[in-house]
């Protein structure tokens, strides 16, 4: 990410003057002007600078969407979408000011299909709110970023997470959407039927566009059983390309993996010292697998044999429920740990994705980059696809420790790139990384332009993410 993505555009005051108290007559508490709430509404969990909306709306219902587009595009006035607040480059940023539209109270569960897989939500749940609500039906929906992330943030931001590698991301598991588009109408992308060649995948488009060629208001999602068997560990490795390259012969052969994560030495001290672990010092992976009693136990010698041939430490095997909480929850509170290495320094979380066999090399120099700058940097992967987490700790007021930072920044996206990978496998574009998809896609910006003009001619939906139009 760098700030100098992060500008402050044209604001159309008279337009934002006329739309307010509109706003305010139509949905009266629901609307809200307070700094506070303004505020929470740019909440971005970067060091990215928060610029605030003009007012919030919550909205309970799709005509409440509708109206809040019809009133905004009536007086030329930014729409920003917010889920839950969980994005990492300034996804829900006001540069335009205009206003924040709060899905958090479109939180029902519209439709379970157990036979078929399937369930349709609206925006505002959760991932947990979901698998709670799914408990009794024996299905579950696998994405898991770590953070409880509302279903409509991670449409729109193409999420991914620890499951990735066995049940893919969210433009796998998104099979319908209802989208408010820029004249106020509600579209329907798709149907529940799990294949079509009808017209253009629009589903997929709206997938990972974060907020800026429509609003969703529905979502229909594929479901898995809940497996009858869950195993998985922890073993340390004597180096972290050993690590790399274990991941990397378990995945060529084959073994159905369903998490395998990637922690560096640093990262490990954080979360021993963080959620009370005594794991040894040196890069680790957890791992997952999922199905039968058999299967488990067939997939977990297969790695632990793996691992061996790299010099890893006996693989730690558990099928305790309670063991396996600890061990994931350990993995998700990693963000936290690595704050708790220095919490009087800013925390940059940034990623990149490579071809699985660029891994071990990408992260490798990674590390020597982190080694040579002095920096306070733990390195966190679901290495099962090539992608890793860099979490940069730094003074964000010191001119030269936001420079070296941003340098740094540009070394690691440059090197993936290189090896004909991505600026970011689950984080999105927003405002931090416009100038890396410039350098990544160059060629194909002009059709996304496009498309952007063809479906927001007024430029009203998340202006100043993804590119500048």
């Amino acid at each position: 990410m760098a700030r100098k993505d992060v500008i402050d555009g044209k604001r159309n005051e008279a337009g934002i003057a006329a739309a307010l108290p509109i706003l305010k007559q139509r949905f009266g508490d629901r609307f809200q002007t307070g700094q506070s709430f303004r505020e929470q509404h740019s909440h971005t969990t970067t060091y990215l600078p928060s610029q605030l909306p003009d007012g919030v709306v919550f909205v309970e219902q799709t005509a409440d969407v509708q109206e809040v587009v019809r009133i905004c595009a009536a007086h030329q006035v930014p729409i920003v979408a917010f889920g839950t607040g969980s994005s990492l480059e300034g996804q829900v940023n006001a540069p335009f000011g205009g206003i924040s539209v709060d899905f958090s109270r479109m939180n029902r569960v519209l439709e379970v299909n157990a036979e078929d897989l399937d369930c349709t939500v609206e925006p505002g749940v959760t991932r947990e709110d979901l698998n709670t609500y799914l408990r009794d039906t024996g299905l579950f929906f696998p994405i898991d970023p770590g953070a409880n992330a509302s279903l409509g943030g991670m449409t729109a931001t193409r999420a991914s997470g620890t499951n990735a590698v066995r049940y893919g991301t969210m433009k796998d598991n998104v099979l319908a959407l209802t989208v408010v588009t820029a004249d106020g109408e509600e579209i329907r992308t798709a149907h529940r039927a799990r294949k079509s060649s009808a017209g253009y995948d629009l589903t997929r488009l709206f997938v990972g566009s974060e907020g800026t060629l429509g609003l969703i208001t529905s979502i229909t999602l594929r479901l898995q059983g809940i497996p009858a068997k869950i195993g998985g560990g922890v073993c340390a490795f004597p180096t972290l390309e050993d690590a790399c390259n274990a991941v990397i012969m378990t995945i060529q052969m084959g073994i159905p993996v369903a998490r395998i994560e990637l922690l560096d030495e640093m990262q490990i001290r954080a979360c021993n010292a963080y959620s009370k672990l005594s794991y040894p010092e040196r890069p680790t992976l957890f791992v997952e697998f999922h199905g039968t009693d058999e299967t488990v136990a067939l997939q977990s010698q297969q790695f632990a044999e793996i691992a061996a041939e790299f010099g890893a430490d006996a693989f730690q095997y558990t099928a305790n429920a309670e063991e396996r909480a600890q061990l994931w929850k350990a993995r998700h509170n990693a963000y936290w740990a690595s704050r708790a290495l220095a919490p009087e320094l800013a925390a940059l979380s940034t990623d990149v994705c490579v071809p699985i066999s660029r891994l071990a090399e990408c992260v490798a120099e990674t590390q020597s980059d982190i080694r040579e700058h002095g920096f306070l940097a733990p390195i966190v992967g679901h290495a099962g696809d090539g992608n890793f987490h860099v979490l940069l700790l730094f003074d964000d007021k010191d001119p030269k420790g936001v420079a070296e930072a941003e340098a740094f920044l540009e070394r690691l996206n440059g090197r993936a790139l290189a090896m004909d990978g991505t600026c970011t496998g689950e984080h999105g574009i927003g405002q931090g990384k416009i100038s890396y998809l410039r350098q990544e896609l160059a060629s194909a910006l002009p059709v996304m332009r496009a498309i952007k003009a063809s479906l927001d001619p007024q430029d009203l939906f998340n202006p100043g993410k993804i590119f500048r139009v």
